[in-house]
């Protein structure tokens, strides 16, 4: 990874961002839609992480970015590891709020169900979420965050869109924020198996140094 600036379907993500700590962007990609039969464009994607990730995957030192893109374990042990994340989501193709809010709902609740953790206190913190998107509108180059700090096992999402305030919501529940993370960084289980392989090409790269 370089220092300039990368171009996802026309959408630029700057190399580096600072939270709280500097992130370099490591990943990248889009996800997409079928309407009609047609491959529709949907979000442009950047994943930031802080590089000492690389720190907590040296099992996989040695390994190429094709092996790793379909080794679940290694997007597992990125969920879990104890650094700061930040994945940037870039509206392509415009659409209400609240379908995204279904879209992450239904998401996060059948990864949740799958591994038995979708109680009371997960459904509530995902409804707040949900919830959340529900009145807003994705014009083309809106942006959605989440920023997951590794101190306190929280999302801190935010929606910008041209002409509004940033509005924010955070979400307390670690449960419900590691699905969200899974979402996005669940290997072959991902919404977008480009980032994925970007993600896997580019920590491939740092552990073959």
């Amino acid at each position: 990874m370089g220092s300039e600036t990368v171009i996802v379907d026309e959408v630029p993500f700057s190399p580096k961002i600072t939270v709280t700590k500097p992130l370099s962007l490591l990943g990248y990609g889009i996800t997409d839609i079928e309407i009609h039969f047609l491959q529709i464009k949907h979000n442009a994607i950047g994943i930031y992480l802080e590089k000492e990730i690389i720190q907590h995957l040296r099992d996989w030192k040695g390994k190429k970015g094709s092996e790793l893109a379909e080794d679940d374990l290694f997007f597992d042990a990125i969920v879990s590891a104890p650094v700061d994340k930040y994945i940037r989501i870039v509206t392509i193709k415009e659409i209400k709020g609240s379908q995204y809010g279904v879209q992450l709902e239904s998401a996060v609740r059948d990864r949740l169900a799958a591994v038995d953790k979708y109680e009371e206190e997960e459904e509530e913190a995902l409804e707040k979420a949900s919830e959340f998107f529900q009145s807003k509108f994705f014009k083309k180059g809106s942006v959605i965050s989440f920023y997951l700090p590794a101190a306190s096992r929280t999302a801190e999402i935010s929606f910008q869109t041209e002409g509004k305030e940033e509005a924010k919501i955070k979400v307390e529940n670690p449960n419900v924020t590691e699905m969200i993370q899974k979402w996005y960084l669940g290997g072959t289980r991902s919404v977008s198996p480009s980032t994925v392989k970007s993600l896997a090409d580019n920590l491939g790269e740092i552990l073959a140094q």
